[in-house]
């Protein structure tokens, strides 16, 4: 795969992770300030995100998130929300980054489109659809993503769409790279619930040259927009831990991603280099023998 030119590569910190650390204190203390300001910790559960709780955590990275609406009114009328945080509670105020779609994003904004396709809505986007069913080898990934309306002081953004696509665990894209062109695994969309969350199984992406790991995801106000490839009410990525990915690709079949992985820092990728992907550092859980966690609030 070739990529535009990017910044001058840092070399791969030894303790890369103290960013991720960073980023948990800093908004562990802005957390505490609002939520002591706040009122009722029970106004906590509108904006509850999604993680599967299950798995036991050998690369547990705390990051920035998003908050509920203060106030027992917002509590008493949410829906019921899932048990586990993924994000610290102070940040729903701020709306999820707006992002480069990147050059293979199969939405028919290049080209491919395989939102117009049927069997697009899946929570399984390990495989090929249609006129293919090749399944991506990888260490399994299960991504919530959980959508909250700013507009509306945090609430869950039920009924919303979201597209999420990455690329596989050698850092090739479906649709576009070579030997992959009739393929359209790693692609799906799914509808928020009542708790505005989607969720997404999958494989452990790559890394490739020039870019952090990451996720790509669209938000559209309503499953007909996003099988239509309609309004955008959002773009972004999810940027996934250092510890994770560490771990990741030590095991086989992620060899070429051990090599590029050093080669990139949060700090000079062109996508999160603007603030170390505070806001979209997935907050991750898991192993490389059970499979992993990823949740992320997104406030659009």
């Amino acid at each position: 795969m070739t990529s535009s030119p990017q910044p001058p590569h840092e070399p791969h910190p030894n303790h890369d992770r103290g960013l991720e650390f960073d980023l948990s204190t800093l908004m562990s203390r802005r957390s505490l300030g609002m939520f002591l300001g706040a009122g009722t910790a029970a106004a906590l559960a509108a904006c509850a995100p999604g993680a599967s709780p299950g798995s036991a955590s050998s690369s547990t990275a705390g990051a920035a998130g998003t908050a509920a609406t203060p106030g027992p009114t917002a509590a008493a009328s949410a829906p019921s929300a899932s048990p586990t945080l993924t994000r610290a509670i102070a940040e729903c105020g701020v709306e999820i980054p707006q992002e480069t779609t990147g050059p293979y994003p199969g939405d028919g904004s290049n080209g491919p489109n395989v939102l117009a396709a049927s069997g697009v809505v899946r929570q399984d986007i390990t495989t090929s659809f249609g006129t293919s069913n090749t399944r991506a080898d990888g260490v399994p990934l299960t991504v919530t993503l959980t959508l909250l309306d700013n507009a509306s002081g945090c609430t869950p953004l039920a009924g919303a769409a979201v597209y999420a696509w990455h690329c596989d665990k050698d850092g090739k894209y479906s649709m576009y790279d070579a030997g992959l062109r009739n393929e359209n695994y790693l692609r799906g969309v799914q509808e928020a619930d009542a708790n505005g969350q989607v969720t997404f199984r999958t494989v452990f992406p790559g890394a490739y040259s020039g870019r952090w790991p990451h996720i790509h995801f669209e938000v559209f106000e309503s499953m007909d927009n996003a099988t239509a490839a309609g309004q955008v009410l959002a773009v972004s990525q999810i940027a996934l831990t250092d510890a994770a990915c560490r771990d990741v690709y030590a095991s086989a079949g992620y060899e070429a991603s051990a090599r590029n992985f050093p080669r990139t820092t949060l700090k000079s990728d062109n996508v999160f280099r603007d603030d170390g992907g505070i806001h979209q550092l997935a907050t991750m859980t898991g192993s490389v023998s059970g499979g992993y966690t990823a949740g992320l609030n997104v406030t659009v």
